[in-house]
């Protein structure tokens, strides 16, 4: 069995407030992007589940993978048995995109299929999350309001159908922590749900990611990519997450090159997702 999990991108991201845990409670719109992974999973007749890797390099060992931590978390509660797994990585790791939690998720879907397990979507997404904040989205993969640590998710109708998207992700880690410890929280008088109401065209005046701030000031290229998606034609420009990747969404193609240094990724917004 094959799929291709793909990445996301938020659309504003609010720090409302830091909660007695020590997480933060948060107000962002997830959109799915068709930027895929591609992953393998097949019943094997070994021992012990295998994991290999190609692709961009994943630090650590397989174990610590989170399509492995899918699969244990399974075979730990439902007794699957062993199996082989492939991951070819092609989504830029560490840029606010989501790739791996989307490769966790879709291990959850594709192991439920494998084995027949008939959990519901709600099950699984409770088995993402024990992954990460970011995983139980990708289980039904479509435009959702996250609120809550990013975990509380509500479906939202945000129709981009026909826009052309270019991601532009610089060789620059950007610490989720780290980002985290530069904001200050505060909440907002109105909901994100509702400034992306308003029609595209005025985003760039209402639309706000709370990282961009001090990950710009750490980081001047990040800021320097956004605007040079402005300077193209952009009607909106954002960083995704808390960065690396920066995306801008545009009429039409603005025939943009490669800057040097960076991935880019381009596609035309339709209904896949």
């Amino acid at each position: 069995m094959i799929t291709f999990p793909n990445c996301k991108i938020n659309l504003g991201l609010w720090i409302t407030r830091k909660r007695p845990d020590d997480y933060h409670d948060i107000e962002t719109v997830i959109f799915p992007i068709d930027w895929t992974d591609v992953l393998e999973i097949i019943p094997s007749s070994g021992t012990e589940t295998e994991f290999t890797l190609t692709g961009n390099v994943i630090g650590g060992n397989p174990e610590s993978n989170l399509c492995y931590k899918a699969w244990k978390l399974l075979h730990e509660k439902h007794a699957i048995p062993v199996v082989k797994m492939h991951l070819h990585k092609v989504i830029p790791i560490g840029a606010g995109l989501g790739g791996g939690s989307s490769d966790g998720s879709f291990a959850f879907k594709m192991l439920n299929q494998l084995f027949d397990l008939h959990l519901t979507t709600t099950e699984l997404q409770h088995f993402a999350a024990q992954l990460g904040m970011d995983c139980p989205f990708f289980i039904e993969n479509s435009p959702a309001l996250a609120t809550g640590r990013g975990d509380v998710l509500k479906p939202i109708n945000i129709n981009l159908r026909g826009y052309y998207l270019i991601m532009l992700v610089p060789g620059i880690h950007v610490s989720t922590s780290k980002a985290y410890s530069l904001v200050t929280p505060h909440e907002r008088s109105t909901t994100l749900e509702n400034l992306l109401n308003h029609p595209l065209s005025t985003w760039k005046t209402l639309i706000v990611n709370d990282f961009e701030e001090p990950v710009f000031k750490l980081f001047p290229k990040i800021k320097e990519l956004k605007e040079m998606l402005y300077s193209k034609g952009a009607l909106f420009a954002s960083m995704s997450g808390s960065g690396s990747a920066v995306f801008g969404i545009f009429e039409r193609n603005p025939g943009m090159n490669e800057p040097k240094g960076c991935y880019m990724f381009q596609t035309l917004l339709g209904s896949d997702y």
